[in-house]
């Protein structure tokens, strides 16, 4: 069955792989550019945040715009206009045109994100929709991996990496722009506060945050750290990948540990090793570039799994009607924290010293640790976890539960209607024929 619905959203999943492998080489590749062309390490942390506001401004606006023009039609020019930012910025190699390209990218590819995902959980029944959500997060992480591979065949220096990642960006488009598929349609979604949050899972929520600070650190000024270590263009997209494919193969052991035992006890774990390895990182030289590579994979292990078992702990002490809105109020916290992230580090690297990245990392994962432990000690275990589907989420991530969540925020935030709701009912063409 699980094999049929694969084949079914084939076009989707090829889609989406090659996105995922277009913001693995984007990332990459500024932070590489900008160090090459003199920018500042702050200048580049405050430049990558700029992806982050835009993803959760179009996570939070584009749905409503959707609505009102189809979901086909606004992946194709969601597309086109990612892909231009991208050549935009091999052009014009200012840090303002960079900040506000990586802007319109984050906003770009967060709602194309949440187009394909609802399309997705469209198509999967409850029976597969964990498994082929599993399927389609590999296909992701697979696709970030490939895309720091790649990067190290093209110099950073040239147009030809920039050219290389729109050229992607338009053959993406090709797959779900050719298929024929029903488009998705909204729930209704009980809103969750961040004060209800705070205070049914506090460690969920503080760890959501901190873990994605940290992510966006390592994605955002990662490169600038490996081009000062000494590292070699093909030596730093081999650094990004090992942490990324540490991540992708850690999630599924450590999320069937998160179902069998106190998931704070397992997050207090990965927390623990994630401070330890970047402390022993902080000390390798560039000298050492397989230990360095070896690291990298342990941390991304350690640490990558952390925010799949935030959110699941938080699930844990959420009522089923809850969850979905609680969601989106989680995503927005894990937003802020990686607009945060990367300038903090920067900062602390050019008026410090570059061993702050490791060290920064490894103090927030301590915290992390810490509290995961004297949360143990001041709540039980609920008497029985949720036993869904664990399922890995990659970086600058939406799905279809936070679709809904944004879409009933941006009703309520900027349409004059006390009483509106986004609620179940017709697809967009039975809907537009009534109005």
């Amino acid at each position: 069955m699980l094999r049929q619905q694969v084949r079914a959203v084939s076009s989707l999943l090829s889609t989406m792989t090659l996105i995922g492998l277009c913001v693995g080489m984007t990332s990459t590749l500024l932070g590489l550019r900008g160090t090459l062309e003199g920018f500042s390490t702050l200048t580049i942390g405050v430049i990558m945040s700029a992806y982050f506001i835009g993803y959760l401004f179009g996570s939070t606006r584009a749905p409503k715009d959707i609505r009102r023009v189809g979901y086909i039609r606004a992946f194709g020019g969601l597309g086109a206009l990612a892909s231009i930012t991208v050549l935009v910025q091999a052009v014009w190699i200012d840090p303002y045109v960079w900040f506000f390209m990586r802007f319109l990218s984050g906003f770009a590819l967060s709602a194309m994100f949440v187009i394909a995902e609802s399309w997705l959980n469209t198509m999967a029944d409850n029976k597969n929709r964990g498994a082929l959500l599993s399927v389609y997060m590999v296909l992701l992480y697979g696709g970030l991996i490939v895309g720091q591979l790649l990067l190290g065949i093209a110099d950073p220096a040239t147009f030809v990496p920039f050219a290389i990642i729109a050229m992607l960006l338009n053959l993406s488009l090709i797959p779900i722009l050719a298929s024929v598929t029903v488009e998705p349609t909204t729930t209704e979604v009980k809103k969750v506060s961040f004060r209800f949050l705070l205070e049914q899972a506090p460690l969920g929520i503080a760890a959501t945050f901190i873990i994605q600070a940290c992510s966006a650190m390592f994605y955002g000024v990662g490169p600038v750290y490996a081009i000062h270590l000494g590292l070699s263009v093909p030596q730093v997209t081999v650094f990004m990948a090992a942490f990324i494919s540490g991540g992708l193969l850690a999630q599924p052991p450590i999320g069937m540990l998160s179902d069998r035992y106190d998931r704070r006890a397992v997050l207090a774990s990965c927390a623990a090793s994630a401070a330890v390895i970047s402390l022993l990182l902080s000390q390798v030289g560039g000298q050492y570039p397989w230990l360095i590579y070896l690291g990298m994979a342990l941390l991304g292990a350690s640490l990558l799994p952390i925010y799949s078992l935030a959110i699941a702990h938080t699930n844990d002490f959420l009522e089923r009607d809850q969850m979905l809105g609680a969601t989106g109020t989680i995503i927005k916290i894990a937003g802020v924290g990686s607009i945060i992230g990367a300038p903090t580090v920067a900062a602390m690297m050019q008026f410090g010293a570059i061993s702050y990245f490791f060290f920064l990392i490894s103090a927030l994962s301590a915290f992390v640790a810490m509290y995961a432990v004297y949360r143990i000690g001041q709540r039980k275990a609920p008497a029985e976890q949720p036993h869904t589907p664990f399922v890995s989420l990659a970086p600058a991530q939406v799905s279809e539960e936070i679709v809904h969540s944004m879409i009933e925020d941006a009703t309520d935030e900027f349409e004059d209607a006390s009483n509106a709701t986004v609620v179940t009912g017709p697809p967009l063409a039975e809907k537009l024929e009534e109005e």
